[in-house]
């Protein structure tokens, strides 16, 4: 059930439910493309898309932020209220046609818990590799840091929980596991997740336009490179976890 809660004066959050799914994003992402300027709809009105200011996307929710002066809360509320039972809501949902390719170098001088993800999951070092790959995951939401995607649904064979303390450095690239979910981290941090490998792009950078590459709803694909091919990219080798 899709509930609609006044934040302030001049924004309001949807809740699309309690757990993350592929079904949950696509349709908030279908919201997200009616409420544009560039995108018909019969619900909302030239009025409502223009005094839109901003729209953020989460797992299952969607923050919107609009200009008060303009349009009354009580009217935006309604107008979404109206789309959760049309069949915008129940029709063909959003899906995005960006994939973007990813090269992974998975070792254990770059990935420091590949090695305790065999032990754990008893699969060797190569069928953990595959179970990462073969996956087409999606974005699910971007955070924690600038250009931070979450990509799910992890293989359930190789589902494995953040550590119990994070670690004090992850280099940039890090390919991370936490549960259902898989990451890349685009920049130097502390971080929890169960790491495997490295992907030696930039994946933000405050010169870039757009600054990350990845927009919610969009998918992700990993793919596996040899050491020689990671160093030819730019990667770097860590040679000390802390």
């Amino acid at each position: 059930m899709i509930t609609v809660q006044p934040i302030s004066e001049d924004s309001i959050i949807l809740y699309f439910g309690n757990e993350i799914s592929l079904q949950i994003t696509q349709t908030i992402m279908r919201l997200v493309e009616q409420l544009t300027l560039n995108s018909p709809s019969h619900i909302f009105s030239e009025k409502i898309k223009q005094n839109i200011l901003e729209v953020t996307p989460s797992y299952t929710s969607l923050f919107i932020q609009y200009r008060s002066s303009q349009l009354s809360g009580d009217e935006l509320s309604h107008a979404l209220q109206v789309w959760t039972h049309s069949s915008d809501l129940t029709g063909q949902q959003f899906e995005s046609k960006t994939t973007h390719q990813l090269p992974v170098y998975y070792h254990p001088e770059v990935g420091p818990d590949l090695h305790y993800l065999t032990l754990r999951h008893k699969l060797s070092q190569e069928e953990v590799v595959q179970r990462h790959q073969q996956t087409d995951y999606h974005v699910y939401a971007i955070g924690f840091a600038p250009g931070f995607a979450f990509l799910g649904n992890v293989d359930p064979h190789i589902a494995t929980p953040r550590h119990d303390s994070p670690r004090l450095h992850i280099p940039a690239g890090s390919v991370g596991i936490a549960n259902q979910q898989t990451a890349v981290y685009p920049s130097d941090s502390p971080g929890g997740w169960q790491i495997i490998g490295n992907c030696p792009l930039s994946l933000f950078s405050l010169e870039a336009n757009p600054m990350t590459p990845f927009n919610i709803g969009d998918k992700v694909k990993f793919n596996a490179i040899t050491r020689n091919e990671f160093l030819q990219l730019g990667g770097i080798i860590c040679t000390h976890w802390k």
